[in-house]
């Protein structure tokens, strides 16, 4: 029988720990049947009242990595994505990536007029002649949360440049509608607001079923950040040299040569990302 145990969340909020969450959360990076009973048993074994969520998940991460290391990276997305700070221009690399897997052309870090100032927009996407401005709100903290204020700033620059955009003649495109992603989550009344003005929202559970998170599963669009096969700052050495997604690394050997990788860890770090992401 599954005892009550209150968690820490990072929030600082006190929460009833759901086992079955765990167990969801494990499916879904992949791990077997087998391997989830052995880990939600392990816990359970070590868990108290007034754990942390950290601490929880450390725990369940070291026994993936251990035994089923592509499970391990996927099981550690959210954490990742914050690990790809600390600029937003990664997160921007990453939204750009995955509005392409939908069929988007897209551009990152687009200088665009408005009618009174001039605005750089994170991602310019256009399909089938019509173009949306995305704008992304990247946090370092997952603490922090997309209140109002953030979309009723980014919709009056949004009708900035749509007005002069579409104004102009020699466009044969048009600017259509504004979007703002995060990696964390947007408030109640953020959400209100943006169905309201129609700006299209997207944060890491938002839409239900249809958040980045899913977008990303859904795609293999991983963050190298995920793998297990490199340390923190041969990470970040490839971010600074513009490799940001797990698919970018199956054909840059010469990058991770570049940053002191042997030829043997290469292959290893080769193996896993084929295993994150299969060749089509």
């Amino acid at each position: 029988m599954e005892k009550s145990i209150y968690i820490h969340k990072r929030n600082n909020k006190k929460e009833l720990f759901s086992f079955e969450k765990l167990k969801k959360s494990l499916f879904a990076a992949g791990a077997n049947n087998d391997l989830v009973k052995v880990i939600v048993s392990k816990i359970q074994s070590e868990v108290y009242n007034g754990i942390t969520s950290d601490i929880i998940y450390k725990k369940a991460f070291t026994f993936l990595k251990k035994h089923h290391r592509t499970s391990a990276s996927r099981y550690s997305l959210k954490r990742a994505i914050f690990d790809l700070g600390p600029t937003g221009y990664p997160f921007e690399k990453l939204v750009g990536a995955l509005l392409r897997e939908k069929g988007y052309k897209t551009q990152v870090s687009v200088i665009l007029e408005g009618i009174c100032v001039t605005h750089e927009i994170d991602v310019l996407a256009e399909k089938e002649g019509n173009i949306f401005a995305i704008e992304c709100k990247f946090h370092s903290d997952s603490r922090k949360i997309s209140g109002v204020k953030i979309p009723l700033y980014i919709n009056s620059r949004f009708l900035d440049v749509q007005e002069k955009w579409n104004s102009n003649t020699k466009n044969q495109t048009h600017l259509t509608q504004g979007w703002l992603v995060t990696n964390t989550r947007f408030s109640e009344d953020a959400i209100n607001y943006g169905k309201c003005v129609d700006l299209n929202l997207l944060s890491w559970d938002y839409p239900k079923n249809n958040g980045l998170k899913a977008n990303i599963d859904a795609y293999a669009l991983y963050p190298i950040t995920t793998l297990t096969t490199l340390s923190k700052k041969e990470k970040h050495l490839l971010i600074e040299a513009n490799i940001v997604l797990v698919k970018e690394l199956q054909a840059a050997s010469r990058e991770m040569k570049h940053i002191g990788l042997s030829d043997l860890r290469i292959n290893r770090v080769l193996d896993e990302t084929k295993n994150m992401c299969p060749l089509k």
